[in-house]
């Protein structure tokens, strides 16, 4: 509409200037007059359909304020109508919450997991020796409290190997001696790069089920010991009892000091040393169910 109302106008301008022409009479004056006035008539009806252009707004890139929802587009004088689809309300339960997985099962459940009461628990070693100061062979026996770890024993007696874990910190074994200590920390088990013993069993062999609620168990455990960078199969021969939601047992297994890799002891003051390492393990477990 702005476009028609400039071209009306420009028209009109240019019949005024005519109508002035004519009074000013004919001949050669006219027509240099004529010829003077084309270019700035002309200039006026372009800057006029210029304006116009500019002032009017694209139908193409601004929407009408009263339809929000519905796009028109202009081409070849006819208008289409694109209606928006706006989108679907969300339904509870049709899309997981942020960080969680659907249908994902939780691990371990209706498991019953014995964890180690630390304070009431003792990790140990002994090694048969012979110092040149005796006379007689005699035990060189580490012990330490610092022991971790749980065991969980699914419903049909089968060991979650992903929860089960028994961990021992050597560096805080303790023997009479700490003179002896510090060799075996440092040139035995190389403490300051593996502090741990770590315990991962796989089997148990022997244990009733369902699980027994009081009286005195005997079986057999076996798992992955790793002590240093080494991970070798253990079995372990346990005795216990069970009383409520309490068990107390010791576990016992023996291996040699090539097994994993581990430095024979091997001074002066030492004679000789037997190539067997007996391990005992003197827990506390408190039951609970997972």
């Amino acid at each position: 509409m702005a476009i028609l109302f400039g071209f009306i106008a420009s028209l009109f301008a240019v019949w005024v200037a005519s109508m002035v022409m004519k009074e000013s009479g004919s001949g050669f004056g006219v027509v240099v007059r004529m010829q003077s006035m084309r270019l700035p008539i002309g200039l006026a009806v372009a800057a006029v359909l210029l304006t116009s252009c500019a002032g009017a707004p694209s139908a193409l890139t601004t929407p009408a304020a009263s339809a929000p929802t519905t796009a028109v587009a202009i081409s070849s004088n006819k208008s289409t109508s694109m209606p928006t689809v706006a989108p679907a309300a969300n339904s509870t339960g049709s899309t997981p919450a942020a960080g969680t997985t659907p249908n994902s099962p939780s691990s371990g459940t209706g498991s019953t997991v014995y964890t180690i009461v630390q304070g009431k628990s003792t990790a140990q070693y002994s090694v048969r020796e012979q110092l040149a100061r005796l006379s007689a062979p005699s035990d060189a026996v580490g012990k330490t409290q610092q022991v971790s770890g749980s065991i969980s024993i699914n419903p049909d007696g089968t060991i979650d190997q992903n929860t089960s874990k028994i961990v021992v910190d050597l560096s805080t074994l303790q023997t009479d001696s700490g003179m002896r200590d510090n060799f075996v920390r440092r040139n035995v088990l190389h403490t300051d790069q593996y502090p741990n013993a770590v315990f991962v069993p796989t089997q148990v062999t022997g244990l009733a089920s369902p699980l027994p609620t009081s009286g005195p168990v005997s079986f057999q455990l076996t798992g992955n010991m790793t002590i240093q960078n080494v991970t070798k199969p253990v079995t372990w021969d346990v005795t216990g009892t069970v009383q409520g939601d309490q068990a107390t047992g010791t576990a016992t297994t023996s291996f040699t000091f090539e097994d994993f890799n581990l430095n024979q002891p091997k001074v002066p003051v030492v004679l000789s040393v037997v190539d067997k390492i007996n391990l005992q393990l003197d827990i506390t477990l408190q039951r609970s169910s997972n």
